[in-house]
């Protein structure tokens, strides 16, 4: 999943980009109000971290600008007052949820899970797909209950094909997924990571196939063949 941390403050945002990646997550930065805005107008976010106090333009006018595009991507308000009033502008300007700094990282973390998953509509963080199973909180992935050994980017392509499965996935969606502004990305790296998770997973029974100029798609459990 891509998040986008909106922090002006370098230390604290190197911090939460650190402890984001070590979960799995592709992690963008921007420290400027107007930045923000302008990359949000353009780019795809599963959530966003967002500053109340930054330069440019604030957090508070960079969500008011999101919501008014009726864009529905969550966002937790971080901010250095704890007082009402603010919480309270936050929530009304559209805010999922607000953290007053400072905050412990594991409390961050736990809310953008939750929130990531009541977003997708889901009740608990394990994707499960016959002998398959992906658990979002632990980063692990489970075939009749024995690890396996993925990295992270092939972990992400399974995540988007495990959300949706049954459905055509772009490549594009894939990589919007799994990188961030500072990765080497290409769409031709979609293939080797989909190539490489076929060859580790297609003893469990995962058919992940090719929708020529679409995409991939992954056959329902009942009907994936090994």
């Amino acid at each position: 999943m891509r998040i986008m941390v909106v922090e002006d403050d370098p230390d604290l945002s190197a911090n939460l980009s650190r402890a984001l990646k070590a979960g799995g997550y592709a992690v963008d930065l921007c420290m400027d109000g107007e930045e923000a805005d302008s990359i949000l107008r353009h780019e795809r976010y599963d959530l966003v971290l967002l500053d109340l106090g930054l330069p440019g333009c604030s957090g508070l006018e960079v969500l008011r600008r999101l919501r008014q595009r009726r864009d529905a991507v969550p966002v937790i308000m971080l901010t250095a007052s704890g007082g009402l009033p603010q919480r309270v502008a936050g929530l009304d300007a559209g805010a999922d949820d607000y953290l007053a700094k400072p905050f412990d990282l594991p409390e961050l973390e736990a809310r953008v899970r939750a929130l990531l998953r009541r977003s997708a509509g889901q009740g608990d963080n394990r994707l499960v797909h016959g002998r398959i199973e992906l658990d979002r909180r632990a980063r692990t992935v489970t075939v009749d209950g024995a690890l396996i050994d993925l990295p992270r980017r092939e972990m992400g392509v399974l995540e988007v094909l495990l959300s949706r499965v049954g459905e055509v996935v772009a490549k594009e969606q894939i990589a919007g997924h799994i990188f961030d502004f500072g990765d080497d990305a290409s769409l031709a790296s979609i293939e080797i990571y989909v190539h490489r998770l076929r060859k580790r997973l297609a003893a469990a029974g995962l058919s992940i196939r090719t929708v020529r100029s679409l995409g991939y798609y992954l056959d329902p459990p009942e009907v994936a063949v090994s």
